[in-house]
């Protein structure tokens, strides 16, 4: 699933292409996608003007002058600029000066019209890049979790999902299966810079393209290639060479270095 990285990618590719516009025409074509009904979603975007496009965690929002689209990419989920419609093509949207394109193989993400930001996008946690310090390690002391569990768990912060998780974690040498209330406080702020560093990096180099993502202009990004312990399982760690284990946390699965990432 496009995490933090792979969303900021796609709002800054299409911000300043789709901010002032009127949306002309919107057409649907997958319940499982847009749930509220084809004729009332298009009814309510037509003639409405996009004021501005952010991201809040892992999901899309289109500020219009009445109400919010919201865009979730899912698993496979894409959100194209001027592409050609395809058998997975399950909304477009027609703007005064070009057409966003949604895609979606496997059908988990969401296009959805609300005339308010919906319950699930307020009860998501801080942003990883803008939560200090402080607040990061409270919100630590206050769960009981094992510190991969709580990094996936969108409340607690908003964006980081399976890849980050494993790599911020190795990173700062944590294992994953760690309490998270139990880190000293030199550990939590290891793990709190390496969240933020590996964040940005993979921003700069527009996400990781492991198998569906790409931007809006259906270019792949770049961070797969700085992987250094997702998706390695069995390869030796680039730091002491011993092999890269994989084990399943809050039913995902998960990459660690036994020798680097000691419980």
């Amino acid at each position: 699933m496009p995490e933090l990285p792979e969303v900021e990618t796609v709002v800054r590719s299409l911000a300043g292409r789709v901010s002032g516009n009127v949306i002309l025409e919107a057409s649907f074509t997958s319940k499982r996608v847009t749930r509220r009904g084809f004729a009332a979603t298009s009814k309510a975007l037509r003639g409405a003007v996009i004021q501005r496009m952010d991201r809040r965690g892992k999901h899309i929002l289109i500020h219009l002058d009445r109400g919010l689209l919201h865009v979730h990419l899912g698993m496979t989920g894409k959100l194209l600029w001027n592409a050609d419609t395809t058998p997975y093509t399950r909304a477009v949207i027609e703007l005064t000066n070009g057409v966003l394109v949604y895609d979606d193989v496997r059908q988990f993400g969401r296009v959805e019209f609300y005339s308010t930001i919906p319950q699930n996008i307020t009860a998501l946690g801080p942003e990883p890049l803008d939560i200090a310090f402080e607040e990061f390690e409270e919100r630590l002391r206050a769960r009981g979790l094992r510190i991969k569990a709580l990094l996936l768990d969108q409340r607690f912060l908003a964006g980081i999902g399976n890849i980050y998780a494993d790599e911020a974690l190795f990173a700062a040498g944590i294992h994953p299966g760690a309490p998270a209330d139990g880190l000293s406080h030199k550990r939590a702020r290891r793990l709190y810079d390496s969240i933020r560093s590996i964040l940005e990096l993979a921003i700069s180099l527009r996400g990781s393209s492991i198998s569906d993502y790409v931007d809006a202009s259906g270019a792949r990004g770049e961070f797969q290639t700085r992987h250094q312990i997702y998706g390695r399982t069995g390869l030796p760690c680039a730091r002491c060479g011993r092999r890269i284990r994989r084990v399943v946390i809050a039913q995902r699965g998960t990459h660690y270095c036994p020798t680097c990432q000691r419980l």
